[in-house]
């Protein structure tokens, strides 16, 4: 399912035009970059990853079978080899606990974030976001900022529909248990009633 564009370009690399590879990079560099940054954190580590990505997508571009678009492919390979520096410093492991919250919780924190400076909540969201543990970050990230579809969800990070939705639903609970816990107590005590 590559765009025409895309599909020329691959066909090209395949004969051999290894010149036409860097118009693939061009196109896909910043969606790899802030993938990795997002995921790993590190700006020298996200650009080793993302030279890392491009050389696994060269050498296996002979696999891309169209299924999927070509841009998810991508994210796929990039998603992955994320993962693997992760593993490989493990370093990032947060676990975080699951608290029951309620509904009057839940309306709570809505009212806190409609008070809150768009700056301010998108700070606030961030550094809460960032507590969560890496998959369900990810797939938070996947589905609310880069609006993908749960298909490509599925096709990037190699899990099937309802794993995905379960992620999305832990990982709502676990931000709502964060934010209440991470925004200042008298801010949070002026919305409790």
């Amino acid at each position: 399912m590559a765009n025409n564009d895309d599909d020329y370009y691959i066909k090209k690399i395949l004969k051999g035009d290894s010149n036409s590879f860097g118009i693939i990079v061009e196109r896909y560099q910043n969606m790899v970059f802030a993938l990795a940054l997002k995921m790993l954190k590190h700006r020298e580590e996200s650009e080793e990853v993302s030279q890392d990505t491009f050389i696994k997508v060269y050498k296996s571009l002979s696999k891309f079978n169209g299924e999927s678009k070509f841009s998810t492919w991508i994210y796929r390979i990039a998603y992955n080899t994320c993962l693997d520096r992760i593993k490989k410093n493990s370093k990032y492991n947060n676990d975080v606990e699951i608290n029951d919250i309620t509904s009057n919780e839940i309306f709570q924190v809505e009212n806190i974030f409609d008070s809150l400076e768009n700056k301010e909540r998108s700070i606030i969201i961030k550094e809460c976001m960032d507590k969560l543990p890496e998959d369900e970050r990810i797939i938070m990230h996947l589905f609310y900022f880069e609006e993908l579809s749960l298909k490509e969800i599925v096709d990037i990070v190699s899990v099937n529909e309802g794993n995905v939705k379960v992620k999305l639903f832990r990982a709502r609970k676990k931000l709502f248990s964060i934010f209440k816990e991470s925004v200042e107590p008298e801010i949070y005590s002026s919305y409790e009633r």
